[in-house]
This record gives C-alpha cells, sequence and structure tokens, in this order.
C-alpha cells in the first residue's frame, strides 16, 4: 500500500508543481507581481487564515518560494487576482499596474490558461515518450483462442463463458480492452457475437446494464480472456499451503468435475465452499491426487497464470509515429472525460461510481512500475486539464468564463461578483470532493 501512496503522491507532486509554474509563466510574463509560488499549502486549506506556517520558504525578488505543511495541492499567489482568500477592501482600490486584474482581458485569460495548457501539454509528452519508450500492448479478438470469461454483469445481460464478441452495433471489434469503453461511454446499443455453441447473438444493453457494468468495474473486468491456467504460486499461509501443490501444477478436475479453464475452476470453487475438496493436478506427464479444504469466500489460496496460448500484439513506435499516437490517445482520453459527464446523468447510479483518492491509489501498482506511473500521470495531467476548464467559479475554468464573457459583450464582470462568485465555487467544489473521497465507504 505504500509503494502504491507513493507513487500517487510522486504523481500528483509533479503536476500539480508544473499546473502552478504554467499559471507563473504566463503571470511574470506580463509583468504581474506574484508574491507566492508554493508545493502544498502554508495554511489549512480551505482556510487561509488558519495555521499560517511554511515548511521551508525562500524570497527571490517579489516572489517566495515555499513548501507548504498542508500536502494537499499548491497555489500561486499573483497580485490583484480576485480569489476566495483575497482581501475583500482591496476590491473597491483601484487596480495597480502590477496587479493581474489591471492587465487586459487577454493577457488575463492567458494566466488563467496557462495551468491547463501545461497540464495538457505534458499530458501529450508523457504519453508520446511512454509510447516511444514502452510501445504499446494489444489484445487482439482474433488471438483469444478460448472466448471470453464473463462477470456477473456480463452473464445477466446474456454473456457465456467461451463467447465470442464480434461487433458493437455492427462495427468490428479489434480489442477486448475497448468493449467496456464502447459500452459505457459510447453509448452502444447491441453486443453481437457467436456461442461457444457456434450459435450466433444479438444482445441489446439499457442504461440499467451500463449502470451495472460500471459498478462492477472496480471489482471485475467486464469481459476478459479465457484461458488455461497452470499454478503459478500457492499461499503458503492458505489452506493450498498444506496441500501437495506444486508450481507449474495444472487443477484437472475438483471433485471428479473435470477443469479445464480458470472459470470453471473458480465456479467449482464457490460451489464447494467451506468444504474440502478432491483436487487432480497434472504434474508434467504424471497425475497427482491430493485434498485441500476451500474457504468461506471459495478461496483455496493458488495463483494461477496462463498457459502460452494468448497472444498478446505488442506495437512500437519511431519518434515521429510515437507523437502522432500520443495526440491520438491524448484527445480520445480528453473526449471520454467529456462523455463521463454525459454517463453520471444518464447512468443509473453511475455517480456512486466517482472515486476520490482511494480509487486512485487502487489503480497503482504495488510495485514499483515505471511505465504504468508515466501512463497513469499521463492521463491524470489531461483528466487534471479537463476537469479545471469546468466554467466553476474557483477553478480556472471560472476565470476564463467570466473573462470570455467580458472579451464578447466589452462589459467586465464586477470584482465584487467574481469575489463571491468564487466563494459559493469553493463549497461547490468542497463538496464534490468530500463526496469524491468518500468512495472507500460506498465500496
Amino acid at each position: 500500500m505504500f509503494i502504491k501512496i507513493a507513487q500517487l503522491f510522486l504523481s500528483l507532486t509533479i503536476l500539480v508543481t508544473l499546473h502552478e509554474f504554467g499559471h507563473f509563466w504566463f503571470a511574470k510574463r506580463f509583468k504581474c507581481r506574484v508574491d507566492k509560488f508554493y508545493l502544498f499549502f502554508d495554511f489549512l486549506f480551505p482556510f487561509a487564515s488558519v495555521m499560517n506556517f511554511p515548511l521551508y520558504k525562500k524570497k527571490i525578488g517579489d516572489t517566495e518560494y515555499g513548501i507548504g505543511w498542508f500536502p494537499f495541492g499548491g497555489y500561486v499567489q499573483i497580485a490583484g487576482m480576485v480569489d476566495e482568500q483575497m482581501d475583500k477592501t482591496l476590491i473597491d482600490s483601484p487596480p495597480q499596474p502590477w496587479e493581474l486584474r489591471s492587465k487586459p482581458a487577454w493577457q488575463r485569460l492567458l494566466v488563467m490558461m496557462g495551468g491547463i495548457l501545461v497540464n495538457l501539454i505534458v499530458g501529450i509528452i508523457i504519453f508520446w515518450m511512454a509510447l516511444l519508450t514502452y510501445g504499446k500492448t494489444t489484445l487482439p479478438i482474433t488471438n483469444i483462442p478460448y472466448g471470453l470469461m464473463v462477470d456477473s454483469s456480463a452473464y445477466n445481460i446474456g454473456l457465456r463463458n467461451g463467447d465470442f464478441i464480434t461487433s458493437l452495433d455492427h462495427k468490428p471489434v479489434r480489442s477486448i480492452n475497448r468493449i467496456p469503453i464502447e459500452l459505457i461511454m459510447n453509448g452502444v446499443s447491441t453486443i453481437e457475437g457467436v456461442h461457444q455453441n457456434g450459435k450466433r447473438f444479438s444482445l441489446p444493453i439499457t442504461n440499467v446494464d451500463r449502470g451495472l457494468i460500471l459498478k462492477r468495474l472496480k471489482k471485475s473486468n467486464f469481459v476478459s480472456p479465457r484461458y488455461v491456467p497452470q499454478v503459478d504460486s500457492v499461499d503458503h499461509a492458505s489452506f493450498a499451503g498444506n496441500a501437495d501443490i506444486k508450481k507449474n501444477d495444472r487443477v484437472i478436475a475438483i471433485n471428479d468435475a473435470p477443469i479445464r479453464f480458470l472459470d470453471e475452476y473458480k465456479a467449482a470453487a464457490i460451489k464447494n465452499r467451506n468444504k474440502k475438496v478432491e483436487l487432480v493436478l497434472l504434474r508434467g506427464k504424471d497425475t497427482v491426487h491430493t485434498q485441500c479444504q476451500v474457504s468461506e469466500d471459495g478461496i483455496l489460496g493458488i495463483y494461477q497464470s496462463a498457459v502460452d496460448d494468448i497472444k498478446w500484439e505488442e506495437q512500437s513506435f519511431n519518434l515521429f509515429e510515437s507523437f502522432t499516437q500520443g495526440v491520438k490517445d491524448g484527445m480520445e482520453l480528453i473526449m471520454m472525460q467529456a462523455k463521463q459527464f454525459v454517463v453520471l446523468f444518464t447512468v443509473k447510479d453511475a455517480h456512486k461510481q466517482v472515486g476520490g483518492f482511494y480509487t486512485m491509489v487502487q489503480q497503482m501498482n504495488s510495485t514499483w512500475d515505471w511505465q504504468q506511473f508515466w501512463m497513469f500521470t499521463g492521463f491524470l495531467s489531461l483528466a487534471l486539464a479537463f476537469m479545471n476548464f469546468l466554467p466553476i467559479p474557483m477553478l480556472d475554468g471560472g476565470y476564463i468564463m467570466f473573462i470570455l464573457w467580458e472579451m464578447v459583450t466589452g462589459k467586465k464582470v464586477s470584482d465584487t461578483i467574481i469575489y463571491y462568485a468564487n466563494n459559493v465555487g469553493l463549497f461547490i467544489v468542497l463538496g464534490l470532493m468530500v463526496y469524491a473521497n468518500t468512495d472507500w465507504l460506498r465500496n
């Protein structure tokens, strides 16, 4: 768990620092005075006057650079920026030349867009470099010899273990990784394919189905490759630790019921919860019989891996190809962020799947994996760019909304309105954050 938290902490630290640098750079470029540039908060966020002290600070020119004690986010304090922390008495005073509020609308727009632009560029660069360094791994539907394993949400729709999904809304499926995304985000209404017995099927998908798929995705894959398993390792603290089970064994029967695929093994284990079962193992060319107790959760304590029947495709990219693919992947991810809002208001109980830091920690690997770390950081950078662009007061998008109104109508929104709107926006954002970070209770 510590490694997962450390990876998320490092990812957020990098992205927050770069985001705030975007605001800082444009502010300095337009000769605004920047009073503070802090990683983390030197106060009890969001209460600017409570517990004010930094862990480290150093003043260079007009700017105080520091590290706050409250390990959450960071900020730049730009003179004349009307926000919820501004001294309200300054609103009625005339703008000074070094203040942000005295600058032309286009300059203020770029200052407020700075963090978003940096997150957008950083996300694309990370995808570009990750694709160039690591390439891309996909699993084409044609490379799955035994069809698919399905979870409970897929089973309720009508899919069965061993099925082959050939198309979604009559569009060919090329990769199984895309199937849940297409169903949830792109509103696919039918799944077409072939059952294990050769019979073709066409299954309708409703918004209720999408809600169940979305809910289940945090615990299992909607579909995954069906494979022949073999023992990778045994948990010696479990019941299996006392049985005669060795690495590379294959479980071929449980209580005389033949076992070939992993889903059959799991079903037999669940069926025999809290019972002692007879296992038949294939060890090389020999057959071994042993007994093992099954836990109340339907677990023996055997970790299994696939016999090499599934062929993943490794795709490599040159410098130009990786950039093109990185831009494509980045733009698709931003579109997915936009579609999530449609899902929230159209798919039943979708709001219950909104996650916070707990959900993000669960997405990290338990061992330090640089490829996964950078791909997650690239995703998070683009997600932050999108979220900050939302027209909610207090977020960058709220300021952008007011400035665009001014540029279109020629009428500047008063600082007083912006000040109070930001205070309302603060409570909205805090409420959303509190709800998102109760995900560990909801799950």
